[in-house]
C-alpha cells in the first residue's frame, strides 16, 4: 500500500462522525462574514450599511492577485461593516448581515440535476472560479484560479485530488465523497480543463473504503480520472506528502509541487468548482465536522457561511459545561478559539470539542534527546533544533537550518514525551524568519 516516503506518525482515529449524513443547517438569526477568508489580501467591502443583499451577491471583492471574492450566504440587510473577533482571535473587518427570508441571486441553479456536460473554455473556467469566490477548502484557503494559473516555463502533468482527510476526527470530505461523488468529479474534470491537463489522480487513504468503493465506480467513465487506495498515516493530506505517495516525486525544498509538474486541490475544493461553473454558485456554505468524545450528536452540518460556532455545538448536543477547549480544524493543525461567537469561514472544516481533562498540555520536561521528533518529521528536519534556535532569537541559523519548509503538521510535538512545545517555538520562528526573508526582497 502506497505512503509518504519518510516520517509520519499514526494518531488515533476517532472518526466519530463517519456515519452521519450531511445535514442542511438551519439559517441562523445574524451572519458575520470576514472580508478576508483567502491566504492573501482582504476583500475590499462592496456594500454599505442598511444595503439590502441576497444570497449569492458579492459583498466584498477581492482585488488583488493573491486575494478572493466574498459573497453574502444570507439575504437580508447589512446591519453594519466592522471590526469583528474571527477564528484568529483577531478584530478582523466583517460584513454582518440580519437574516430576513432566504431570497437567491436569479442566477443561481439550485437545482438537484447533476450538471456533467462543461461548456466553458479553459480561461472562462478560471475567471469563473475567480468570481465566485473559490479557495482552498482543505484548511489553507489558497484563492483557487490563482493554482491553475501555470507560470511561464512550467508544465503541469498531473492534478492530484486530495480526499486523504488525515486529521483525526474529521469526516467532511468523507461525507462528501460518499455522498456526492458525481459532482466531485465533474468539478475534478473542470479543475483538469482550466489545468490543462490529461490526468488526474484522486488519493484517498484506506480507512474510508466505502467513499474509494463509489469513487473508483463512478470513474469507470473518465478513464482519465483514477483513484488510489493510501496507507493510513499522519500528514498524508500535505500536498509535498501526497505527490510523493501517489507518484514518487519530490518537490524540492522551499518550491511548489508545479516544480514536478502536479497541482494539487481538495476535494471539497473540486466540489465548489463544480458548483461555480455548472451552478454559478458562489462559495457561500461549507461542510463542517462537529465532534468530540463530550458531543453527544457528532455530525456533518451543510453551513452557510457566517453561522456563529456556538450555534453548531448547540445543534450537535456538545456538553458545554465540560468542555475545556474548542478547536477550529482536526486536534493536530487547527488551532483554539478564544470565543464561540466567531463565525464559520470558508476554511472551517471542523469544530472540535475537548473535554476539561483533554484540554490541558501536559507538563513541559527538559529534552531527553530521544530524536523521535526527527524520526517522525516528514520534511527530514530537527525540528528539536529549530526550537530551540527560535527560542533563543537564533533567525539566522533558523533560516539556514529549512525552518521554512516546516508544514506545521505538528508530529513533532504529538510524539514528543517531554511536552516540548515544538510546534509552537517553530511557528514563532517561522513567522519571524518570514518576515525577514520579506524585508530582504524589499531592499
Amino acid at each position: 500500500m502506497k505512503t509518504f516516503r519518510s516520517g509520519g506518525v499514526h494518531p488515533p482515529e476517532n472518526k466519530l462522525s463517519v456515519t452521519s449524513v450531511i445535514e442542511v443547517f438551519p439559517l441562523p438569526k445574524q451572519v458575520s462574514i470576514p472580508v478576508n477568508q483567502n491566504l492573501g489580501a482582504p476583500g475590499v467591502p462592496v456594500v454599505n450599511k442598511g444595503d439590502a443583499v441576497k444570497v449569492g451577491q458579492l459583498v466584498a471583492k477581492g482585488e488583488a492577485f493573491i486575494s478572493s471574492n466574498v459573497h453574502s450566504s444570507v439575504s437580508g440587510k447589512v446591519l453594519k461593516i466592522d471590526e469583528m473577533i474571527d477564528q484568529t482571535g483577531f478584530r478582523r473587518k466583517a460584513v454582518v448581515i440580519n437574516v430576513e427570508g432566504d431570497e437567491w441571486e436569479p442566477s443561481i441553479d439550485r437545482s438537484p440535476a447533476v450538471r456533467a456536460e462543461i461548456t466553458l473554455t479553459r480561461e472562462e473556467i478560471i475567471k469563473k472560479i475567480h468570481e465566485m469566490g473559490i479557495v482552498g477548502m482543505g484548511g489553507a484557503t489558497f484563492p483557487s484560479h490563482v493554482k491553475l494559473m501555470v507560470p511561464e516555463g512550467k508544465k503541469a502533468e498531473y492534478l492530484i485530488i486530495n480526499g486523504v482527510e488525515c486529521e483525526p476526527y474529521l469526516t467532511a470530505d468523507h461525507r462528501l465523497m460518499v455522498e456526492k461523488g458525481e459532482e466531485v468529479l465533474v468539478g475534478v474534470r473542470i479543475l483538469m480543463k482550466g489545468l490543462g491537463v490529461e490526468k488526474a489522480i484522486i488519493g484517498i487513504e484506506n480507512n474510508k473504503p466505502d467513499a474509494i468503493r463509489s469513487l473508483t465506480e463512478l470513474a469507470e467513465k473518465y478513464p482519465e480520472i483514477s483513484v488510489q487506495a493510501l496507507k493510513v498515516k499522519y500528514p498524508q493530506g500535505g500536498e509535498k506528502q501526497l505527490i510523493n505517495a501517489l507518484l514518487g516525486r519530490e518537490v524540492p525544498s522551499g518550491k511548489l509541487p508545479i516544480e514536478v509538474g502536479c497541482v494539487v486541490n481538495n476535494v471539497g475544493t473540486a466540489f465548489a468548482v463544480y458548483e461555480a461553473v455548472q451552478k454559478n454558485k458562489p462559495l457561500i456554505e461549507r461542510i463542517v465536522t462537529v465532534t468530540g468524545k463530550t458531543v453527544k450528536k457528532p455530525s456533518n452540518f451543510l453551513v452557510r457561511i457566517g453561522t456563529p460556532v456556538q450555534e453548531l455545538l448547540e445543534a450537535a448536543q456538545s456538553d458545554l459545561a465540560q468542555t475545556g477547549k474548542v478547536v477550529s480544524g482536526g486536534p493536530m493543525m487547527g488551532k483554539a478559539l478564544n470565543s464561540m461567537e466567531v463565525p464559520v469561514v470558508k476554511g472551517t472544516s471542523g469544530l472540535l470539542v475537548f473535554e476539561e481533562t483533554n484540554a490541558a498540555r501536559t507538563e513541559m520536561r527538559p529534552c531527553i534527546r530521544c530524536g523521535r521528533c526527527v524520526r517522525v518529521c516528514p520534511m527530514g528536519l530537527e525540528p528539536i533544533l529549530l526550537a530551540q534556535y527560535s527560542e533563543k532569537s537564533m533567525w539566522e541559523n533558523a533560516e539556514g537550518n529549512m525552518i521554512m519548509d516546516c508544514m506545521e503538521c505538528g508530529s513533532c510535538h504529538y510524539t514528543c514525551p517531554s511536552g516540548r512545545p515544538l510546534l509552537d517555538y517553530i511557528r514563532l520562528g517561522k513567522n519571524k524568519v518570514g518576515q525577514i526573508i520579506r524585508n530582504r526582497g524589499k531592499k
